[in-house]
């Protein structure tokens, strides 16, 4: 009988728990440069979103890449962030970027000219992918945005 129960119990649960949407995305946030030097600019966003669910997931950034000045610097490590159920949320997008990776003979002169100015055009673009309980979905990022830099 109390297997029984305990199987009841479980399913009840189970069937109980929303998964009727993915979570939305809000956007790309908040873009800036944490430190700059001549070596390395580290850059922060923040993704925002809700879930309506009542079972969370992971969100993973491999498909996410920065461009600086229309040429593609770094892309994200595979890193997984755990999503909360039922409420909004934010993973943080942070990543150095080496100043040798923009540098390129057709982009040279427009890295200097920003280096000069100290404002660079940063673009986070790709996908974020969404997975919980064998669903899976991905979210299109495009942001950009002007940053003033301090070398």
């Amino acid at each position: 009988m109390k297997k029984l129960m305990l199987i009841s119990v479980f399913f009840s649960l189970l069937l109980n728990c929303t998964v009727t949407e993915k979570p939305e995305f809000i956007g790309v946030e908040n873009i800036k440069v944490l430190d700059s030097n001549i070596k390395t600019i580290t850059l922060s966003a923040d993704a925002n979103f809700i879930n309506p669910n009542d079972v969370g997931g992971s969100l993973k950034t491999d498909d996410l890449k920065v461009f600086i000045n229309d040429t593609e610097a770094a892309k994200f490590e595979a890193k997984s962030f755990d999503v909360p159920s039922n409420k909004s949320f934010t993973i943080p997008l942070t990543v150095a970027v080496s100043t040798d990776s923009i540098i390129d003979k057709k982009s040279i002169g427009g890295l200097f000219g920003s280096l000069i100015s100290q404002r660079l055009k940063v673009q986070y673009k790709g996908k974020i992918d969404y997975k919980v309980l064998g669903y899976s979905s991905s979210y299109d990022v495009d942001k950009t945005q002007d940053l003033k830099i301090k070398l």
